[in-house]
């Protein structure tokens, strides 16, 4: 089998993105996959899935701005490509910025037209071709003809497409059995759905259901074994380094192994939650250490305590085993609520105390390794705004012919002008996707080919469940899972809110969001 050209997956990106029939998406990335040569499967994968295989590697979006001309012809192959993003992932010290913008505009240089758009939409994490990790599973399956229920589980253990991929397609069906829950190695944590309310949760857990304070920390994921003790994110990035605090505190329970699923905050004096930036900073920042403020953890959930797998125990049974194993201190606040008026208070209380809302979960549900499913359901405080577009992209899959993604922003009243926070899809029907079309194309003065500036006119009404810091955007917060209620034809432009308002709801105790946080 010989190495694939880079070209090669940018052709099977573009037409993945441009079908809309599942079985066909499959049959393009099954064949992909198949052409792959071993070394290349991890990284192949990854870019077929619209990752990178390096989770992190310094280049944010405005460094993609400024890159040279693309090649005549293609010479990368999947290989080179992987190793000059791993050089430019491994860039650090004094003059990195430097050589990370020489770095990139080698690697821009080689790659065609069609290449430097595959590698825009890795390098910003804007690839929406339809590829998603239910494709991608269905797809490995069928290019290593094993059973896809296999693949599936194996995924949601790993947590790791690309180790998935490997195993499937070097090993086959034994390859993926031997992928198990194995404490130091992450798992894709269980996730919530949302509710308007509490009322609303209920009737999705039913009742009597367990109310867990929503911590505005960070998701954290604590491996044990012996002396040894790993914490992951919630994306699974290893970052045992940066929390000492909690790793003294795992290491110090009474257990041979364990692995617990939680959150880590900054506490203030009062014992209140510091703000967000604080902890994500402590978190996320190489070579950051939890230093003055400790981190302190808190955990919800048991999945592994000395040999014993709990992951399909109901949750009760897990939470009793996470009572017994831990001290009442690290564990998250919860109480056992039956009524709609219960479950208020709790909420009341959560948020009065600086917290995000509640996570109301199903006691007889086991822990559903990577679902988002009915058994937690999260409630926070809702927000809407009334914003202004600022331009919109040209959709693509299912979208393709329609102004899709829409360019949000903020009055700022000191210029007159508008600040963006952000951009969004979802909410928008058929109906608005096709009103919307035709409405931007009246009001649009340039268009790239992909975005479309409009002029700013077009106030819409948008939902989102929280504020989060952003250096992206040059207001410095964005809007954290916004969505379209409606378009307002009663509102002007100038009446739109404004970045005050904004930063004022972020600047509320227990509303500024982020991403990544707790059980969202």
């Amino acid at each position: 089998m010989g190495f694939v050209q880079f070209i090669d997956l940018a052709a099977v990106s573009a037409a993945v993105s441009a079908v809309s029939g599942r079985k066909a998406k499959i049959d393009l990335l099954a064949d992909a996959l198949r052409r792959l040569d071993g070394d290349e499967v991890a990284a192949g994968s990854a870019y077929l899935a619209g990752e990178l295989r390096q989770r992190q590697t310094g280049v944010g979006y405005a460094g993609l701005r400024d890159r040279p001309a693309p090649a005549a012809e293609p010479s990368l192959t999947v290989g080179e490509v992987d190793a000059r993003i791993a050089a430019i992932a491994a860039v650090s010290g004094a003059g990195s910025q430097a050589r990370r913008r020489e770095l990139v505009g080698s690697l821009f240089g080689l790659a065609t037209d069609d290449e430097q758009r595959l590698l825009i939409g890795l390098f910003s994490g804007e690839l929406r071709q339809g590829a998603q990790a239910g494709l991608l599973a269905e797809a490995i399956a069928r290019a290593a003809e094993v059973p896809v229920a296999a693949v599936r589980r194996a995924l949601l253990l790993s947590g790791d497409l690309k180790q998935v991929a490997v195993a499937a397609l070097g090993g086959g069906a034994p390859a993926l059995s031997a992928i198990s829950l194995r404490v130091g190695t992450p798992l894709t944590p269980m996730l919530a759905s949302s509710a308007p309310d509490v009322a609303s949760a209920l009737l999705s857990t039913g009742s009597p259901a367990t109310a867990d304070v929503k911590l505005d920390g960070i998701r954290i994921q604590v491996h044990r074994s012996g002396s040894e003790v790993a914490v992951f994110t919630r994306s699974l990035d290893d970052i045992t380094a940066r929390l000492p605090g909690v790793v003294a505190a795992v290491r110090a329970l009474p257990v041979a192994e364990i692995v617990l699923d939680g959150e880590a905050m900054a506490l203030d004096a009062e014992g209140r939650p510091r703000p967000f930036q604080e902890t994500s900073s402590r978190a996320a920042t190489r070579g950051s250490r939890d230093g003055d403020v400790p981190l302190r953890p808190y955990f919800f959930d048991l999945l592994h305590r000395d040999g014993t797998d709990l992951l399909d125990e109901p949750g009760r049974v897990r939470w009793a085993e996470l009572a017994d194993a831990l001290p009442a201190g690290l564990i998250v606040g919860r109480r056992t609520v039956e009524t709609e008026a219960e479950a208020a208070d709790a909420f009341a209380a959560a948020v009065a105390a600086g917290q995000e809302g509640l996570v109301i979960k199903a006691p007889e549900a086991p822990y559903d390794v990577g679902r988002r499913g009915s058994a937690w359901v999260k409630v926070k405080p809702r927000h809407t705004l009334d914003l202004v577009v600022l331009a919109v992209e040209w959709g693509h899959g299912r979208r393709k012919g329609w102004l899709s993604n829409l360019h949000l922003g903020a009055r700022d009243p000191r210029t007159g002008g508008f600040v963006m926070l952000g951009k969004t899809f979802k909410g928008l029907t058929d109906e608005l996707l096709r009103w919307q079309t035709e409405r931007f194309r009246e009001l649009a003065v340039d268009d790239s080919g992909w975005v479309v500036t409009v002029r700013p006119e077009q106030v819409v009404e948008i939902a989102f469940d929280g504020v989060q810091t952003s250096p992206r955007y040059p207001g410095g917060v964005a809007l954290r899972f916004a969505r379209v209620l409606r378009y307002r034809a009663d509102k002007r432009a100038d009446e739109a809110d404004t970045i005050d308002m904004v930063k004022a709801i972020g600047a509320r105790p227990g509303e500024v969001d982020h991403d990544g946080g707790g059980e969202d």
